[in-house]
């Protein structure tokens, strides 16, 4: 049997209800997302089912939306199962004061420098992650520059020659 976005999603929801939602298809890649609470409960279903076996996780990254009250953090993880040539993407959101998800480093090896990478750029605190310090910027920042924070630059600037920089 040929493993569809329709059947992923029909045991997504017989497994845990309606608290996975938010069920898309952009590109025919099945998107859906969990409360933060559940992220390692679904990664866990997703890897040990042998109809689903997705057992390779693709990326993990976050995406800042400042607007969104309450869910301005959302952690995305893109997982491949290789028997069936199927991806799916599953996002968690979370709140910017408290940035708290689990930890998938237990499941996936490979979560261990893009969980440290996401929280060097945006802040999120994997709970249970085994080395959770920055990756690529220096130890003494105190900020998360992917986070969308800071104005842009203003472009009616004089101090500098844009000739140089091909604009």
């Amino acid at each position: 049997m040929a493993l569809t976005n329709e059947y992923i999603k029909q045991r997504l929801t017989e497994k845990f209800g309606d608290q996975v939602q938010g069920f898309l298809e952009p590109y025919g890649m099945l998107t859906f997302e969990a409360p933060k609470e559940l992220n390692l409960k679904v990664l866990q279903y997703l890897f040990d089912e042998d109809e689903l076996a997705f057992r390779f996780l693709t990326d993990l990254q976050a995406v800042h939306y400042p607007d969104n009250k309450g869910r301005e953090l959302a952690v995305v993880y893109h997982l491949h199962s290789l028997s069936a040539n199927v991806r799916i993407r599953f996002k968690v959101f979370t709140d910017i004061l408290t940035p708290d998800v689990y930890s998938a480093t237990a499941l996936f090896s490979g979560a261990n420098w893009m969980e440290r990478e996401t929280y060097d750029f945006y802040g999120v605190n994997f709970i249970g992650h085994p080395n959770l310090k920055r990756i690529l910027n220096v130890d003494e920042m105190d900020y998360f520059p992917m986070r969308k924070e800071f104005p842009l630059e203003e472009q009616t600037r004089v101090d500098k020659d844009d000739d140089m920089f091909g604009r």
